[in-house]
């Protein structure tokens, strides 16, 4: 199982960038981890990961708690599914590509800007292994 982390949009808060790439570098022990800057316009995610789940970050998704989102880990690692995550721009998911996701996933109710969403969604990423191997981590 390989994790690609997707984004829109230039990463201008050095802090949580930092913060990203900090969890980011925990998650490449239990994975193999990609985390790169996409162009909408540029991009097909469904041909460029056919296989792959694809989880995209919208307000309007599908609310988890870390204990499920980690079920979404231990499915993917039982099927050998990569997993493929798009957070959204500063004005969230192009239009049309609700559809291209496999799970809209909501982190919270509330508006974050992208770069801390990608902190949020690494941490989590994180501490779904965490949890899968047991690791004290998640208390």
């Amino acid at each position: 199982m390989k994790i690609f982390i997707y984004y829109i949009g230039k990463p201008k808060d050095a802090n949580a960038n930092r913060i990203a790439e900090e969890f980011l570098g925990r998650v490449s022990h239990y994975a193999t981890t990609q985390m790169t800057e996409i162009r909408p316009e540029k991009t097909d995610l469904r041909a460029k990961h056919p296989t792959a789940q694809k989880i995209f970050l919208d307000p309007s998704g599908r609310q988890m708690d870390s204990h499920e989102f980690a079920a979404v880990f231990e499915k993917a690692e039982m099927t050998g599914r990569d997993l493929v995550f798009l957070v959204g721009g500063h004005d969230g998911l192009p239009q049309g590509w609700h559809e291209q996701a496999d799970l809209l996933l909501s982190l919270s109710r509330m508006t974050f800007p992208h770069e801390l969403a990608r902190a949020m969604l690494t941490e989590q990423i994180y501490r779904a292994f965490a949890i899968l191997r047991g690791h004290p981590y998640p208390r």
